[in-house]
């Protein structure tokens, strides 16, 4: 009987495998789960240049039963003088934190924003570091949610504590040094999601220092998506980066961005175009310039 219960289960396993969403999900989809104990959400709206704001938009509507995950509090270490401005989160506060809103093995986490996607990658990023694979982010986010009249709310959603029990991959990013030996060595490619007149060096709203690190190419996160904010579909993705890729398997690519946030936005389209295995530089520009004696370039 035992054995049978592990069959059984395994093959649930199996299946909801198979089901599961973990890159992009639809508002579709998500609408037919909203009721579904299996389907967590979660708002992660942030804005830099007001750091409570996102809460306060959650606090007044959101997508019902919505879990609210705050960049700097929820989703990033303290900074210190040798990070960037949003270090990786200490994995076993995020993990107790993942338990305490209701999210273990058997659930597909949707995660989104108002922001194209651009802050909520960093939560699809993170749960795939701590071994989740099923979390998708919400294709055209909360405005496309809004416009098609879909339910919202200000209530706050009733959770059932769980234990989350992570599967660290650290193989998933790299620090500074390894960067600079990745780049040393040659046979990478470094791909920086900033805009463009931040890679050049012209202008640098939010870092000390202007520029890119020598050698890196440009991919701004919001080329992947279409005029309509949707993601491009994978048949158009793919070229978009093979064409900067020059051949190099996708295990050899690096992600960066200025802290380590907008970044996970083109890891999770090379993922969607089917070129896995990048890695993600967590600690990005904003880490690269606190060390002087690390080079810099700028587009003349």
């Amino acid at each position: 009987m035992a054995a049978c219960l592990v069959v059984l289960l395994s093959f649930l396993t199996f299946l909801f495998s198979l089901m599961s969403h973990t890159t992009l999900v639809g508002t579709e989809a998500l609408g037919k789960h909203l009721d579904d104990p299996h389907w967590i959400v979660f708002d992660c709206r942030f804005t830099l240049s007001d750091i409570q704001a996102g809460r306060r938009a959650y606090e007044e509507d959101h997508i019902p039963g919505a879990r609210y995950a705050h960049l700097d509090d929820d989703l990033s270490s303290p900074v210190t003088v040798q990070t960037g401005r949003h270090p990786l989160p200490d994995p076993d506060t995020l993990t107790q934190k993942l338990g305490d809103w209701g999210v273990d093995e058997n659930v597909q986490v949707v995660v989104y924003d108002d922001s194209f996607g651009s802050m909520a990658a960093r939560l699809w990023w993170l749960l795939r570091w701590l071994g989740h694979e099923h979390v998708a982010l919400l294709d055209g986010g909360y405005p496309k949610w809004r416009r098609e009249g879909r339910p919202i709310t200000p209530d706050l959603p009733q959770t059932t504590p769980t234990t989350f029990k992570a599967r660290r991959r650290d193989a998933l990013w790299i620090d500074s040094d390894a960067v600079a030996n990745a780049m040393a060595a040659g046979g990478h490619v470094l791909i920086d999601a900033r805009s463009e007149e931040r890679f050049s060096g012209e202008v640098e709203p939010l870092d000390k220092v202007a520029g890119h690190i020598p050698g890196a190419v440009n991919v701004p996160y919001e080329d992947n998506l279409d005029i309509s904010t949707d993601f491009l579909p994978p048949a158009e993705l793919r070229p978009l980066y093979e064409q900067r890729l020059h051949g190099v398997s996708p295990e050899k690519v690096i992600h960066m961005c200025g802290s380590g946030v907008t970044a996970c936005h083109n890891v999770l389209a090379m993922e969607h175009a089917g070129l896995k295995g990048a890695r993600l530089y967590a600690g990005s520009w904003s880490e690269w310039i606190t060390d002087p004696g690390r080079p810099v370039a700028k587009d003349s």
